[in-house]
């Protein structure tokens, strides 16, 4: 594809660098990104993946926007409270990019409709808030041999993980190698319980971002492998190893789930909102 005149001055500062360039953009417009959650995590993600110029974003939520999700989800705005998230979504992108198509997915991810949804794009990025959904977007992104940027928050810790693990290897973990379950009930406080710095869910929504940019144009390290931790209070940062666990229901060497309706067998209903990380 070419790009045109008005492309060549919005991407400019893309197209500068030698490791994108115009091809790169031209990836990038040509590309499909579904993000799951329009929420605190959503809210960045989708912002930087309109402004970078990915061509085609899916957004599933099943949620209105209200007056306690503005403290983070700067995607949504006062005057929009009440309105469906993936409507807001879609006005905000409109305005920031009109090169990006929106597409709406006004519905909750289920067992019955994730491999449907997962399967129209090239990249997930998961910003949702339970870990029923953590797990159904993993477990149907393996099976969809799709890459998935993972993010995950708990008042001002944050975490950050690309999973790949449909490539095999030993440092392509997928997200069930690390959590092979959820955490018990009642170690898992909501959102509304716990409370979040509304700020971090930018930072680990933009570095979600960062990956799924340069997953998309082939550039640089990939987290695969790593799992990235952020602690707000004290401005640390660490990165820890991870590798393929031999013995993980999903992707090891005797798997036991076979197909998405087995992957939320003993896991939290998905509406039930838990803002914790599970315990490193």
């Amino acid at each position: 594809m070419d790009l045109r005149d008005d492309q060549l001055e919005r991407y400019a500062r893309h197209i500068i660098l030698k490791e994108v360039g115009g091809a790169g953009q031209e990836r990038l417009l040509r590309a499909r990104v579904l993000v799951v959650g329009a929420g605190g995590l959503g809210s960045p993600i989708i912002l930087y993946l309109a402004a970078a110029g990915i061509g085609t974003i899916g957004v599933v939520d099943f949620d209105d926007v209200s007056l306690s999700n503005l403290q983070r989800q700067i995607l949504h705005t006062t005057a929009r409270v009440g309105v469906a998230k993936v409507a807001s979504a879609a006005e905000m992108v409109a305005e920031i990019n009109p090169d990006v198509r929106i597409v709406q997915h006004n519905e909750r991810l289920t067992a019955a409709n994730a491999a449907q949804l997962i399967s129209q794009y090239d990249i997930v990025a998961d910003g949702s808030d339970n870990f029923a959904t953590r797990f159904l977007v993993n477990d149907a992104a393996f099976f969809a041999k799709k890459t998935l940027v993972s993010g995950a928050l708990s008042q001002f810790d944050g975490q950050i993980a690309t999973f790949k693990a449909h490539l095999k290897g030993d440092y392509n973990p997928c997200y069930r190698c690390i959590y092979r379950e959820p955490p018990p009930p009642g170690l898992a406080p909501s959102c509304a319980e716990a409370g979040i710095l509304g700020a971090l869910a930018g930072v680990v929504g933009s570095l979600q971002a960062v990956e799924v940019l340069k997953e998309t144009v082939g550039i640089g390290e990939s987290l695969s492998g790593k799992l990235v931790i952020y602690d707000a209070l004290n401005a640390a940062w660490r990165t820890v190893k991870v590798r393929r666990d031999a013995n993980c229901a999903l992707c090891g060497d005797a798997p036991t789930i076979r197909d998405l309706s087995q992957s939320l067998i003993g896991h939290a209903q998905p509406g039930e909102e838990f803002c914790a990380l599970p315990a490193e």
